[in-house]
């Protein structure tokens, strides 16, 4: 977030800010960077910054150190070259679009990401796995309702695909706070799915997010322990 906000006292804390402040630091530590490819199989805890099976190969900063933004952008616009050159005579190859938008996704630079995405949809809009994408990267934009809608879309085509319920869960948990709607994600995830690789970190959200499901906003909360 680019605003500055000092914290206001603890016993002053509303349950909106001592949750929000739960959520963020369960989801740094077990679902940080979990928000998975369409065509992926299970949760990932390396970040955004990972490719499907189907997307070119992720560009790796080195052991210890991750690039600028810029720097991504040009090692995205370079890797990103060959297929556009592709596209000049193919300019409606859906899965094209999808790859080069796979790239700049894996580069962290999602609004170019979107666009590809939007491209390939407009060819193949019941792509889910396309559409899974492109509302994870709406919600690294930090657009929550667009993210819920393209998600809630991409279930339309496949109902129980895993990792559009996956993420659906946790926008609708960090994003909205709506812990009775992230579960119902994630347990239908689980009953629809039951070989799903990343069965017991879904348990793990769920049994966290159930903990947190009498919170209301705006509702007073008692002050976070010193």
């Amino acid at each position: 977030m680019s605003e500055n906000r000092s914290n206001p006292p603890a016993t002053k804390w509303t349950s909106v800010q001592a949750y929000t402040l739960a959520v963020i630091c369960l989801l740094l530590g077990i679902a940080g960077g979990w928000l998975v490819r369409g065509s992926q199989s299970a949760p990932i805890a390396a970040g955004p910054d990972v490719a499907s099976p189907a997307a070119p190969a992720p560009m790796d900063a080195g052991a210890g150190s991750r690039p600028a933004p810029e720097q991504l952008k040009k090692m995205a616009d370079a890797q990103a070259a060959p297929l556009l050159e592709k596209l000049k005579s193919s300019p409606n190859d859906a899965a094209l679009l999808a790859n080069v938008g796979n790239i700049y996704y894996d580069a962290q630079q999602y609004p170019a990401a979107i666009g590809y995405y939007q491209q390939s949809l407009k060819v193949q809009p019941a792509d889910a796995s396309v559409r899974t994408d492109m509302g994870t990267a709406y919600w690294y934009t930090g657009d929550a309702d667009t993210a819920l809608a393209e998600l809630g879309k991409a279930l339309q085509y496949e109902p129980n695909k895993a990792n559009a319920l996956f993420n659906l869960g946790i926008v609708k948990w960090q994003g909205k706070m709506d812990v009775e709607g992230a579960v119902a994600a994630w347990q239908k995830l689980l009953k629809t799915n039951p070989n799903y690789e990343g069965k017991e970190k879904v348990e793990q959200l769920i049994a966290q997010a159930k903990k947190h499901a009498d919170v209301k906003p705006g509702t007073p909360a008692k002050p976070l322990p010193e």
